[in-house]
């Protein structure tokens, strides 16, 4: 698909106008457009030195703030692939997130994203902040928090590596040989990444993967596997993944920490997904 993507900025003369119209005046576009965009996160509004998503068309407008719409088909007519629920411990929640879905948005919208989700489907219904990130490729356990206090608790925990992370990844070839943990102690763009390493079991021309990560750069598990020759499955970037004709291989499957509402240690655990 071409890419047909446009950006729109309108300064409001007046209070009182019509978001809506603004936009539809400079951008061509219908109305009935202009609002889809709006509820799916591709209008801002600028008032001060303060920028966020504008998804009301009946907001009121005051002289001076300065509309966006970041207008993308591709990306608009994308259809999230719905999260499931694990656990609601209502500042915070976490989710299954599925191939596909989003950890975050862009300026070009936010509907396929998990926190999004989260937003439109809570009960009771509640804002979303991101935590930390999930690949688009990859599946598995995220977190999201519904407080700006509870975000920035649970961000640090991440930052300070108080969280315990695992995955499990479908690798091609035989990793049974490496009888011990194989750790990986290798930069990535310039930046301290360690992980660890463990088989599980063989199967035919694959290994099942279990995968423990100090740290979390971009791409971490997919670079430090491919680098040891055991790309994982499905991986499109790193690996074979046109040959393998899978999604990618990589599941975050559990989360430990010391929940900063609680006070506790919890943990969150995916049924096995050895299979």
């Amino acid at each position: 698909m071409p890419d047909n993507r446009q950006e729109f900025h309108v300064s409001v003369a007046s209070a009182g106008g019509d978001a809506v119209s603004l936009l539809q005046q400079a951008s061509g576009l219908s109305r009935g457009r202009i609002k889809t965009a709006m509820a799916k996160g591709a209008a801002w509004i600028t008032r001060g030195r303060q920028t966020q998503r504008l998804r009301r068309a009946k907001r009121s407008l005051k002289a001076g703030d300065e509309l966006h719409l970041y207008y993308n088909p591709k990306v608009l007519d994308e259809v999230p692939s719905p999260p499931t629920l694990v656990a609601d411990a209502g500042d915070y929640s976490v989710w299954n997130k599925p191939y596909g879905l989003r950890s975050q948005g862009s300026k070009w919208g936010d509907h396929c994203t998990v926190g999004r989700w989260a937003e439109q489907h809570l009960d009771p219904e509640r804002p979303s902040f991101t935590v930390h990130r999930l690949d688009r490729a990859a599946s598995g356990l995220i977190l999201v928090a519904h407080t700006k206090k509870t975000a920035s608790e649970l961000s640090g925990l991440f930052r300070q590596r108080r969280v315990e992370k695992r995955y499990r990844a479908w690798v091609a070839g035989d990793f049974s040989e490496a009888l011990t943990p194989v750790r990986v102690d290798e930069p990535i763009d310039g930046k301290a990444a360690v992980s660890e390493f463990r088989c599980i079991r063989v199967a035919d021309d694959s290994s099942l993967v279990d995968v423990s990560i100090e740290t979390g750069r971009k791409h971490q598990v997919r670079r430090h596997l491919a680098s040891l020759g055991f790309p994982i499955r499905g991986d499109r970037l790193y690996g074979a993944g046109e040959k393998d004709d899978v999604d990618l291989q990589l599941t975050a499957c559990l989360l430990r920490f010391r929940c900063p509402v609680a006070g506790q240690v919890v943990e969150y655990r995916l049924p096995d997904v050895s299979k």
